[in-house]
């Protein structure tokens, strides 16, 4: 079984928003406490000084609350990632290899920066299906700052996406359990080391 993320109604109240941030902070605090498996719908309600039809309002449950807050923390990622490169291009940087290269440093800071939520989904204690999503999510995020090695017409390098992303994954898991000097000082090194990876050129004929 595989979780997706559910559609939500486009209009929402200035009240009804109001519940649904709350809910979402209580269960990232009783989701860091107790962990996934063992938090149940009657804490996070509890913590947040809502009702369990209010949960139910805005969520299927608490797997939709972990892909909530797994979305939003995605789409800060995306624009850590987003301006890190933009301001590479500003100061001038043009080489494909160093824009991608600052973008995965950049990712890996944000995950320090959030080391408490990152491990919320790093941990392994998640929804059924949830750790499959995860590597898609970021093979696909991976996949898209390959794309600034090749030309339009080229294919994808499939097995430098499968290194990158692989590294990428294990390095979040290793860069939120140290402190903040050796975190940054792997993250720095991680990404030196991936500024040496290039991909494979097969002569055609």
């Amino acid at each position: 079984m595989t979780v997706e993320k559910t559609d939500r109604p486009t209009r929402v109240s200035p009240r009804g928003a109001a519940t649904r941030t709350a809910l979402l902070r209580a269960a990232a605090q009783v989701f860091r406490t107790v962990g996934f498996a063992k938090a149940g719908v009657s804490e996070v309600v509890s913590v947040a000084g809502a009702s369990v039809g209010s949960l139910y309002h805005h969520f299927t449950g608490k797997a939709d609350l972990y892909l909530a807050l797994y979305e939003e923390f995605q789409q800060r990622q995306q624009e850590r990632t987003h301006q890190a490169v933009v301001d590479a291009r500003a100061r001038g940087e043009s080489d494909p290899t160093r824009l991608m290269n600052i973008a995965a440093r950049a990712y890996l800071l944000g995950c320090i920066e959030e080391r408490d939520t990152t491990r919320l989904f790093f941990s392994g204690d998640g929804p059924p299906g949830f750790e499959y999503q995860l590597r898609a999510r970021l093979t696909h995020w991976t996949d898209r700052n390959v794309a600034l090695y090749r030309k339009a017409d080229e294919p994808v390098d499939e097995a430098l996406l499968i290194v990158v992303s692989g590294a990428m994954q294990l390095a979040v898991a290793e860069v939120v359990n140290r402190d903040d000097a050796d975190a940054h000082r792997l993250a720095d090194d991680i990404t030196r080391l991936l500024d040496q990876l290039q991909p494979l050129r097969r002569d055609e004929g």
